[in-house]
């Protein structure tokens, strides 16, 4: 089996209406898919986190390595790639690009062999997992004190057992936001809040301390991705646990944010961090680090089968207990008009938890009509 095409497929949607994050506003939603096609007639589909014009150009400009070459051969090609452009991309849109590939690759190994990825990453000691409802993020008009606590109480009346604050507004504003929230959803539902690393290190460590009493999941990205000496000192200083990660690539990246006992919690993101063989790599060696690993996803279907696959196999926070704490899904609630409708068989939660995809690879299968619908019209793919 040969690899004969890479494509790339830029998608864009608007939004009815736009919402923020501690550091900008959306109004359009945006996904790269990649698709490799192979003389035997199987197609593999993967995803790009990241800014999709520019991680469609790093595809298109891997694709000639790839052409000829046998796509069961995952870690071969990747380290081939990594190799070819290590001066230039260690991290950033070049591991990106790189994580689409690999998972396309892994799709179609999948269904080379007729199994479910998770199979074949070492068999699935989970075929459902429990997924936390992201959202909670500003809009332009009404009064966050009121929307939010109604918009977290939603996601708990819909099973969620956790949800996920967007933080990074105002150290005040942000300890009321969480107040609020926390008496919407009551004591019983898991709370996590991301600051988009909004803070430096002091303004941080303030803010944990004035939410620590709403028994706080974990902090995440409380101060930017470069400073590791930020991360240990708001580790340090809180009880709350500090998650990060989704900013870093590769086994190197979160090498030496284990080492440096950054975090409590992992989460790289599966269609940025490398791929399904680099983000197996960083969660065997999370779990030698004592480290939990949470995903990071943000992105179209692929995103989320490719992440159920994973965590369909990592283990559990506490693997020698009775009652083991398993992994969970980021399940993002915001508007994304791209995100189900590319697959002909959405995924969906039923009552917070999410089903792994038994099918063959990733166990979607992308519509093709939809591709067209959500196509950029400015760009050729």
């Amino acid at each position: 089996m040969k690899i004969t095409h890479v494509r790339t497929h830029i998608l864009e949607a608007k939004l009815s209406q736009p919402f923020a994050y501690s550091r900008a506003w959306y109004d359009t939603r945006t996904a790269m898919l990649v698709e490799i096609e192979t003389d035997t007639g199987l197609t593999g589909w993967g995803e790009c986190y990241g800014p999709a014009r520019m991680t469609a150009a790093v595809v298109q400009s891997i694709a000639p390595w790839l052409v000829g070459e046998d796509p069961l051969r995952t870690d071969v090609l990747w380290r081939m790639v990594y190799a070819r452009l290590r001066d230039h991309g260690q991290k950033g849109l070049v591991v990106q690009g790189l994580s689409g590939i690999d998972i396309a690759l892994w799709d179609i190994k999948g269904k080379h062999f007729g199994v479910p990825v998770h199979q074949l990453l070492g068999g699935a000691a989970r075929n459902e997992v429990a997924g936390y409802a992201t959202g909670l993020y500003r809009r332009k008009s009404g009064d966050a004190l009121t929307y939010l606590p109604e918009e977290a109480a939603g996601y708990a009346a819909e099973g969620f057992r956790a949800v996920k604050l967007k933080v990074g507004f105002g150290i005040d504003e942000d300890a009321a936001a969480t107040r609020a929230v926390r008496e919407a959803i009551g004591p019983d539902v898991a709370l996590m809040v991301d600051a988009n690393h909004a803070y430096d290190a002091v303004a941080a460590i303030r803010l944990g301390r004035l939410i620590e009493r709403y028994d706080i999941a974990w902090f995440e990205e409380p101060v930017p991705p470069e400073d590791i000496a930020g991360y240990r000192a708001v580790r340090s200083a809180l009880t709350i646990p500090i998650a990060g990660g989704e900013c870093e690539f590769t086994r190197f990246g979160f090498r030496d944010l284990f080492a440096a006992h950054a975090l409590d919690i992992a989460q790289p993101d599966t269609c940025a961090a490398g791929g399904l063989s680099e983000c197996k790599k960083i969660a065997d060696m999370s779990e030698a680090f004592g480290i939990r690993y949470n995903p990071h996803v943000w992105g179209t279907g692929i995103a989320i089968a490719a992440s159920l696959q994973l965590l369909a196999v990592l283990p559990s926070h506490t693997p020698t207990s009775l009652a083991p704490l398993a992994p969970m899904l980021e399940f993002d609630r915001t508007e994304h008009p791209i995100r189900q409708m590319i697959l002909k068989q959405p995924i969906e939660h039923a009552r917070g938890m999410v089903r792994v995809p038994e099918g063959p690879g990733l166990g979607v299968d992308v519509d093709r009509e939809a591709l067209a619908r959500f196509a950029a019209n400015d760009l050729g793919h």
